[in-house]
């Protein structure tokens, strides 16, 4: 039975159990589209069919088929299907506030899958490469939207001890600073769905400017996938209303480590001045 173009039995069916149900009936063509969509569902949830269908390499009349096997009266009704599942994450917070799902997972699992995505970045060597653009640049350039402000805040305060040059970008400055970025700089982006204007503009500024761009997003769709020379996923996952700041922040712990420990006997001297300058200016109480 169909209602709206949705099999009734597949809407409180996991996308995953719906193809594990089908999976005997499935094409080699339809099984690349099943794994791409199972890998990642944010390929889904945002894509529109040619966006699928260029990723997997095949036409869009096979994705329309595969919705249908899976119980669905086209594209469209799947894809709803999988943002249904992931509304968790995606809605916003005037509708996550309202919600009494009963159906989301403990927080504690939440987080942990969550850092499960960053210190599988780490495992993947991706950590290191970001670090080593971070180390060669002349300058770094921080930007970031709203809801990953404090993973960017995280990121300027550990750099800013180990090494010179790192600049956290603020809306009332962007046209002086964005005109001070030049091709032996690094520009370190944050934004996750929903993505902010503000932050793709920048982003493209740098980008035409030379900058490199080092970006971490929440889906290869995202814009600044396109516009980054490498990025890294991380999984935002919401806690009550609002998305959580716990896996930026960790990768940015990370991140300043791993530049600290490229940069060793810089880093140390510079943390020794610092240190320095605080005794000499009383900036810390002291404790009897």
């Amino acid at each position: 039975m169909n209602i709206g173009g949705t099999n009734v039995a597949a809407q409180d069916t996991s996308t995953l159990d719906l193809v594990a149900a089908v999976s005997s009936e499935l094409t080699p063509t339809e099984r690349r589209i099943a794994e791409a969509v199972l890998a990642e569902p944010t390929l889904l949830a945002f894509g529109t069919v040619s966006d699928l269908a260029d990723r997997v390499g095949t036409s869009r009349p096979s994705i329309v088929r595969f919705a249908n096997k899976l119980g669905f009266d086209g594209y469209t009704p799947l894809q709803e299907h999988v943002r249904s599942g992931l509304s968790h994450r995606l809605s916003r917070p005037s509708e996550r506030i309202r919600r009494d799902d009963k159906s989301v997972p403990p927080v504690s699992d939440i987080i942990n899958g969550a850092i499960s995505s960053v210190l599988d970045a780490l495992a993947a060597g991706q950590v290191a490469e970001l670090a080593d653009a971070i180390v060669r640049a002349k300058n770094v350039w921080i930007l970031s939207g709203e809801t990953s402000q404090a993973g960017a805040h995280a990121l300027h305060s550990g750099l800013s001890m180990v090494r010179p040059g790192v600049r956290a970008l603020e809306e009332h400055t962007f046209g002086t600073d964005l005109s001070d970025a030049g091709p032996e700089d690094v520009a370190v982006v944050f934004d996750f769905f929903r993505y902010r204007t503000q932050v793709v503009t920048a982003a493209q500024t740098f980008a035409k400017a030379g900058v490199t761009i080092v970006a971490f997003t929440d889906s290869p769709l995202s814009p600044l996938a396109e516009l980054a020379d490498s990025w890294c996923q991380i999984e935002v996952p919401a806690i009550g209303p609002f998305d959580s700041s716990t896996p930026v922040v960790f990768m940015c712990e990370l991140l300043v480590a791993r530049v600290a420990q490229q940069l060793q006997d810089d880093a140390t001297d510079r943390i020794d001045r610092i240190e320095t300058l605080w005794e000499e200016t009383e900036t810390f109480v002291e404790m009897s």
